[in-house]
């Protein structure tokens, strides 16, 4: 297995990047390697200033790099030596297994979506968030923020990726899917959630629970809650500012430290033919270790070929 590994992408690269890369290396079992994609010149240096083994390690240089505030789809037509681009460029000539940057978001999701493409039959592909729960559980949100606006029949599709990922990535068998609306009863919420559940009720291609709530995220009540990215990711930003108000406060509680993005890495885009992990741009050391995790967790359970056979075999392209 190889992953490849963006160093020039986020807020504390090369530096944190390569301080994880180390991290996860140690951790990883025979076999398992990590392709450093960015500046080689800072990457050698830094390898061995954390006293690593250049020998661990394959080294792919690029010149250029996609900051935050570049234009995803501009910036990738351009700079076609940044380690972005480049990253991409290796997933789709399957020269490594999967990809994983805390870079541009935006260009991340445009890379995937014209280099390895969305799987057949899938509409819009999705992002992830994971939100533990009180009882030592956690749950699945999406859309996290890939997709601010969604038809119904697109929401129906987040429930069969969601359900793909909770049962062969999070190991929960028959996952339960909630979708996310103002009340319970199934005339509640706007046009699109209702029409939503009627699309959701009757597709079969999933344990669909029907409607939740804002107060059943930390419940045992389903597994898998489905919405479209605006409110996923707002919904998702509060959970990290109640994470910080407690730190604030000086607060010691093991639930809530459950809560650091650190724990959790990155996040698949679900739904393209190649294992993808977008990070947090603030991303330190640990947290970078765990991405990398993250995308050898996904490459291991073949998430994307279950996902192209479910998509070809369970849920025909909606037309």
């Amino acid at each position: 297995m190889r992953i490849g590994f963006d160093i020039m992408g986020g807020d504390f690269a090369p530096k944190e990047a390569i301080d994880g890369a180390i991290r996860a290396h140690n951790e990883f079992k025979h076999g398992e390697r990590i392709v450093l994609i960015g500046d080689k010149d800072q990457a050698l240096t830094l390898v061995s200033e954390f006293g690593g083994n250049i020998d661990d390690f394959d080294f792919i240089h690029t010149s250029e790099v996609i900051s935050m505030d570049e234009h995803p789809t501009k910036a990738i037509s351009k700079k076609k030596d940044s380690s972005i681009s480049v990253g991409f460029k290796l997933l789709a000539s399957k020269q490594i297994d999967a990809f994983v940057s805390a870079g541009n978001t935006g260009a991340m999701l445009v890379g995937a979506m014209f280099s390895v493409k969305p799987i057949e039959g899938v509409i819009r592909p999705s992002i992830t968030a994971i939100i533990p729960k009180p009882d030592g559980k956690f749950g699945l949100l999406l859309d996290a923020g890939a997709n601010a606006d969604c038809k119904p029949d697109v929401l129906c599709q987040f429930g069969v990726l969601g359900s793909l990922m909770m049962k062969y990535v999070m190991g929960v068998e028959n996952p339960r899917v909630g979708l996310l609306s103002i009340g319970e009863e199934k005339e509640k919420g706007n046009l699109v959630t209702v029409s939503a559940h009627h699309i959701m009720e009757e597709s079969g291609s999933f344990n669909f629970i029907g409607n939740v709530e804002g107060r059943d995220f930390l419940s045992d009540k389903c597994d898998v809650i489905v919405c479209e990215g605006f409110t996923g990711n707002i919904v998702l930003k509060t959970f990290e500012s109640i994470y910080d108000v407690v730190k604030l406060r000086g607060i010691n509680d093991s639930y809530f430290d459950s809560f650091n993005y650190e724990n959790y890495g990155g996040s698949p885009i679900l739904g393209v033919n190649a294992p993808v992990i977008i990070g947090h741009g603030i991303s330190n050391a640990n947290a970078f270790k765990n991405m990398i995790f993250s995308a050898r967790d996904v490459v291991n359970s073949k998430l994307c070929e279950i996902i192209h056979e479910s998509f070809q075999n369970i849920v025909p392209p909606v037309q």
